[in-house]
């Protein structure tokens, strides 16, 4: 799949990158290796093939779904950096 330039501008945008004049080619072609990499994984002939969690043969590990002692809301907030109406105060993420 062709990657042009103005897609590698506006990846490294979305993404927060600086990129250098240098560093854009070598990125289309990357990016290029790659989707045509994943296009290539669409043409497999997945008949008849289980889907799988996991690729070791290897037993899920479940419990049982039991009601048990938690800790009360003065616990959990007891050693919190702060809290306020009780309720973690973290900060703000813009």
């Amino acid at each position: 799949m062709e990657v042009t330039r103005e897609d590698v501008l506006r990846c490294a945008e979305l993404a927060r990158l600086q990129l250098t004049e240098a560093e854009i080619p070598a990125l289309q072609r990357d990016m290029s290796r790659i989707l045509d990499h994943a296009q290539s994984l669409l043409e497999l002939d997945l008949e008849g093939v289980e889907p799988t969690l996991h690729g070791l043969d290897l037993p899920l590990p479940r419990r049982e779904d039991e009601a048990r002692a938690t800790f009360t809301q003065a616990e959990a907030l007891a050693q919190a950096p702060e809290a306020a109406q009780g309720h973690f105060v973290v900060p703000k993420v813009l």
